[in-house]
């Protein structure tokens, strides 16, 4: 938890806004959050603690500033608001306040989707070029994306994850063309001045949460396009601290492809969990023996744990891929296990 006020995020903010305004007004707000947004508040909510009662007045007053500032908006416009939060608060405050509500202030067309049906959008989108969905597609949330990703024909799925992940920077009057679109036929039109990368996380986090058979078919044909790209893709689609997803079942069937020395030079930069993740599935003897294996090793170059730990993810997509282990969180009938 940072000691001042002043390296507080947003998120911890509202999390300790949250616990001071109690059980059932935290409830009310959180039911209208999307998930990643619950996510990430409600992770903030459950480390939080000891907070000092000083920095829990100062959260509330900047609340309560912030609902007045809302408040003066709605009853008379921008320029009312900013002439009443000057003579309250000053002009340098009343600025600082109207800065933080502009975000929220307006609605895009992009931000519009966001509460359409994916399968209402991936048929919206049947018709328009793939290069234009894949756009859109940067502005939703992976878990969206995902969703639309699924419902669009096989060939368009790997034809929209190719554009996605070599997309670079788009010039903001690009998206507002689209934008006009997506106004016209989900709502109000809105302006605000966008940019928009994809790239190979951004296929990847899509990717991670579509379900395997569409995986697959959208990787097959990367793969036949661009075999760099794919595999790039892929080593992005689970990372190594990502081993805590596996089941013990799964880590022991992956304990058995590893060998012992790149299992502990992989450790040697692990976090805490993935250290317990892998030792609750070895034997107190083997544990004792990657142990001593890893301090005999002394320091090593960051470069060399890396590949070490690459080599294993590689193994767990393998084996994935062979069906032999499953990654919890991933989406679609193959992954349920009964």
């Amino acid at each position: 938890m940072p000691v001042s006020y002043e390296n507080l995020t947003n998120v911890q903010k509202a999390a300790i806004a949250l616990i001071a305004f109690g059980t059932e007004v935290s409830s009310e707000v959180l039911k209208d959050l999307s998930e990643s947004e619950l996510e990430r508040i409600t992770v903030e909510i459950a480390n939080m603690k000891d907070v000092p009662h000083e920095i829990e007045e100062m959260v509330i007053e900047e609340c309560y500033d912030i609902f007045m500032a809302r408040k003066y908006i709605s009853s008379g416009g921008y320029d009312y608001a900013k002439n009443v939060l000057e003579k309250a608060v000053g002009k340098s405050r009343a600025i600082d306040l109207l800065q933080k509500l502009e975000s929220s202030l307006t609605t895009t067309g992009f931000d519009l989707l966001r509460g359409v049906d994916p399968k209402q959008l991936a048929q919206f989108f049947q018709n328009e070029h793939p290069q234009t969905i894949s756009l859109v597609m940067t502005q939703l949330t992976p878990q969206m994306a995902s969703q639309i990703l699924a419902e669009l024909p096989a060939e368009l799925q790997s034809e929209v994850a190719l554009r996605v992940a070599t997309m670079e920077k788009i010039s903001p009057d690009i998206l507002k063309q689209i934008e006009k679109s997506l106004d016209a036929h989900f709502g109000s039109t809105a302006s605000r001045d966008l940019s928009v990368s994809g790239g190979t996380k951004t296929i990847a986090d899509i990717l991670n949460l579509v379900d395997t058979s569409a995986e697959k078919n959208i990787l097959q044909s990367l793969e036949a396009e661009d075999a760099e790209l794919a595999a790039e893709i892929k080593n992005m689609m689970f990372v190594f601290d990502d081993i805590v997803l596996l089941d013990d079942r799964a880590v022991q069937r992956l304990l058995r492809e590893v060998e012992t020395k790149d299992l502990s030079i992989a450790l040697k930069a692990a976090n805490d969990e993935v250290k317990r993740k892998i030792f609750s599935n070895v034997s107190e003897r083997v544990s004792v023996m990657i142990k001593e294996e890893m301090e005999y090793m002394g320091p090593m170059r960051l470069s060399d744990v890396e590949a070490a730990q690459q080599r294993i993810v590689e193994t767990i997509r393998r084996l994935e891929e062979q069906g032999q282990i499953v990654v919890s969180g991933r989406g679609g009938k193959d992954d349920i296990v009964v």
